[in-house]
């Protein structure tokens, strides 16, 4: 069932919810504080090489889904989170960019960096970065997703105290620039029956893996700069395959060579790694596409609401399918749902922003979103999804996330 948000109007919200304090104090402007003057010198501007976070933001840090306190990674294999309970827009500033390693960050001169492209092609080729950077430059928007972000199959390993941060800090977004994957492979020329192409990384995990050539010649990108800057090594410099709306370890960093075949290279990454569990026990094999899903950042785990009175409830949604066409908002649970504003952009494979207005009452409440993409494909609950797949699936997940809003404020994970 859906139902129109009562009562609310820009001009109600105005007169009623924020102003009121103002209307209030009009019988004596005394009772308000008066804003201290800012008329004293500032502070001198500092010629740093790199610009810093004011220091009131210093608790804007990646972590890791462990606790609280940011902790370091503790050997070459691991990921750090991106705090979207403290992001606003869509756009994930690099430094707070998600984080996962298998074997470290290597340390590559791009001077000598190369990129090998072999196999069924018509003219083997060995490129240097400054011949990739002939091509045609472009530069797109999109989101990039682990396929193990939100671990929530299983319920065991599930925590009432996590935050936004833990449950969904696989997940970033950026602007990527670099260069058409099919630019490069026509130049190369793709021979007839070339139907997968192996991607592997110049790390000392030797990561690989299988794309279809499908997606290669479609939007797939070979990227060497990330919101207007060079990649830092941690996300691949010199040299990255991005490949939109894909799980996050097809997109393999610091890349080095590309073979196209006949049939997928069965690697490690694609065998005793990333394939799902089924109740039958069978495994499922290549699940890159990420599916439809949204989450409230706002208000969300380990947030305090405050007073009673106007909220904004805010969050992100996305889809590896397509664009997202509707997000819906409920504050009970799912008993009922309402249509939620998406702000501009809206685009491919990207993430999008959502806001809902909310008059809190002060009581008990149970946030959810639910998105729809281009395909028509809704998000689904955490039950449905269990039911489909059994409890013993790892990757893919993108349930309803429920926050639970307690009497006295405090927002917790409600699984």
């Amino acid at each position: 069932m859906k139902r129109s948000n009562p009562g609310f109007s820009r001009r109600g919200l105005a007169l009623g919810g924020l102003a009121a304090p103002l209307l209030a104090g009009r019988a004596s402007a005394q009772a308000l504080p008066v804003p201290p003057a800012m008329l004293e010198q500032g502070a001198p501007v500092e010629a740093a090489p790199y610009g810093k976070p004011a220091p009131t933001e210093a608790g804007v840090v990646r972590r890791s889904r462990l606790g609280a306190e940011n902790q370091p990674i503790l050997g070459t294999a691991g990921s750090t989170l991106t705090p979207h309970g403290d992001l606003d827009g869509i756009i994930t500033p690099n430094g707070l960019h998600f984080l996962r390693h298998h074997a470290g960050t290597p340390s590559i001169a791009p001077e000598q960096h190369r990129l090998l492209v072999h196999g069924l092609v018509e003219r083997p080729l060995v490129f240097t970065m400054d011949q990739l950077r002939r091509f045609p430059t472009v530069s797109r928007l999109h989101f990039l997703e682990c396929s193990g972000n939100t671990p929530f199959f299983q319920q065991a390993r599930i925590r009432p105290d996590w935050t936004v941060q833990d449950t969904h800090g696989l997940l970033s977004c950026a602007e990527w620039t670099g260069v058409r994957l099919a630019d490069v492979l026509a130049e190369a020329g793709v021979k007839p029956g070339a139907a997968w192409m192996l991607a592997e990384g110049a790390d000392a995990a030797g990561l690989t893996r299988s794309i279809p050539v499908a997606k290669a010649l479609d939007d797939a990108m070979l990227c060497w700069a990330q919101n207007g800057e060079a990649l830092r090594p941690e996300q691949g410099y010199p040299l990255r395959l991005f490949l939109p709306g894909y799980e996050g370890n097809t997109s393999v960093k610091w890349l080095r060579r590309l073979k196209l075949d006949t049939q997928p290279f069965m690697t490690r990454e694609e065998t005793s790694k990333y394939t799902s569990l089924m109740p039958d026990g069978s495994a499922k094999q290549f699940n890159f596409t990420m599916a439809v899903k949204s989450v409230i950042t706002r208000p969300s785990g380990g947030q305090t609401m405050g007073a009673p009175g106007f909220r904004e409830i805010s969050g992100i949604a996305w889809s590896g399918r397509g664009t997202v066409r509707r997000v819906e908002v409920s504050t009970d649970g799912g008993a009922t749902w309402q249509d939620a504003q998406l702000q501009a952009p809206v685009l491919d494979k990207c993430l999008t922003r959502f806001r809902l207005p909310w008059q809190w009452q002060g009581g008990p409440a149970l946030l959810a979103s639910r998105a729809t993409d281009s395909t028509g494909e809704v998000q689904p609950t955490r039950a449905a999804l269990l039911a489909e797949t059994g409890p013993f699936h790892v990757y893919h997940y993108n349930g309803i996330q429920l926050w639970q809003v307690q009497a006295d404020g405090n927002v917790r994970n409600a699984y």
